[in-house]
């Protein structure tokens, strides 16, 4: 497996005060940083439940919110840009909280000299994006910073959606007998993103699966399917969404490896570049765990969705080894996932 070229962090200790952390920022060390610097100088109640938003209630209404920044490098990529991520991650991460997403803001630190014709582009993008999921880009801010300072562009943004789910939706209600569900194919989006930065050409290109994941939850929540938990698949990719589930829920999950599916050029270029699929990052997939009554339901309202067209079971839920991810290989064998210590693909959103 490669080691991570760009990540260098270590936690903080008795011996120093210091944390270092380059790009990338996924994996174990980014997972400790949060939960041993960040996540204690806060009131810890929100942020307990380990989930991609936080579900609140105003004026008695229950409402999710999220925010996310977005460095990824190139700008643009096959399959999108760093405008339409910027939308679809933060329209996903109120999505996989049961919440229809309803209002975007857009915060663009912009780099001294940045093409205008490309700020153009982004934003257009942005634009279509937010069109397409249903919402509205209601409020932002602009900085821009010295010349050789910004990278070209970063952006953050931050949504607030209408939960829609019946019973709340996080790690927590993940229970043994369920069953896991992976929305499609993985890996697309991080090797679209190698292939761009570094200019590998391939046999056929590799388009990111850059896409909003409303749609889907929704038509699950509207047929009266029992959601435990949703997932996207970003960084850090299946795998790491999967361990801190799993961890979160206090269970164990087993997955079986051949039913996950990885395009043979995806797999191709992983092998050539040392990389395992399972840990690269995606943005269009999710997986959702159900209970095992509501599984084949569920797979036939997610082949309906275009981006959900190759939906299938890949593992279930168990009691025993608490916080325990094993995963079943074609051969017969079992091994335990482990989350990276680093991220394989830094700057992939």
């Amino acid at each position: 497996m490669r080691t991570p070229e760009d990540v260098s962090c270590r936690a903080p200790d008795t011996n120093t005060d210091v944390i270092q952390l380059a790009h990338g920022g996924g994996g174990r060390l980014m997972h400790t940083l949060i939960e041993e610097v960040i996540r204690p100088a806060f009131d810890a109640s929100p942020l307990a439940t380990h989930h991609d938003g936080a579900v609140f209630r105003a004026a008695n209404v229950p409402m999710a919110f999220t925010t996310d920044s977005y460095v990824v490098k190139p700008l643009f990529f096959p399959g999108g840009d760093i405008g339409s991520l910027a939308v679809n991650g933060t329209v996903n991460d109120l999505a996989m909280c049961g919440a229809q997403p309803l209002y975007l803001s857009a915060a663009f630190i912009i780099e001294e000299g940045f093409p205008t014709a490309d700020l153009r582009r982004v934003v257009t993008s942005m634009g279509e994006a937010a069109r397409c999921s249903g919402v509205s880009l209601v409020t932002g801010d602009t900085k821009v910073v010295d010349r050789g300072k910004g990278d070209g562009m970063f952006i953050n943004t931050a949504g607030v959606g209408a939960v829609q789910a019946q019973t709340p939706i996080h790690p927590s209600a993940v229970a043994p007998g369920d069953v896991v569900i992976l929305s499609g194919d993985i890996g697309r989006h991080g090797i679209a993103i190698m292939a761009a930065r570094e200019g590998l050409a391939f046999e056929t290109e590799i388009k990111s699966d850059c896409a909003p994941l409303w749609t889907p939850v929704r038509r699950l929540m509207d047929a009266g399917i029992e959601l435990h938990c949703l997932r996207d698949l970003t960084r850090g990719g299946f795998a790491a969404a999967v361990i801190e589930i799993a961890e979160a829920a206090g269970c164990a999950i087993t997955i079986d490896e051949t039913a996950i599916r990885v395009p043979a050029d995806v797999r191709a270029a992983c092998d050539l570049l040392g990389l395992d699929p399972l840990y690269v990052a995606n943005e269009g997939r999710f997986v959702a765990f159900v209970p095992d009554a509501d599984a084949a339901s569920a797979l036939a309202l997610l082949s309906q969705d275009k981006v959900c067209a190759d939906a299938c079971i890949v593992g279930r839920v168990s009691a025993g080894d608490a916080g325990g991810v094993r995963i079943q290989g074609p051969y017969g064998t079992t091994r335990r996932l482990a989350m990276l210590s680093g991220e394989q693909l830094p700057r992939i959103c």
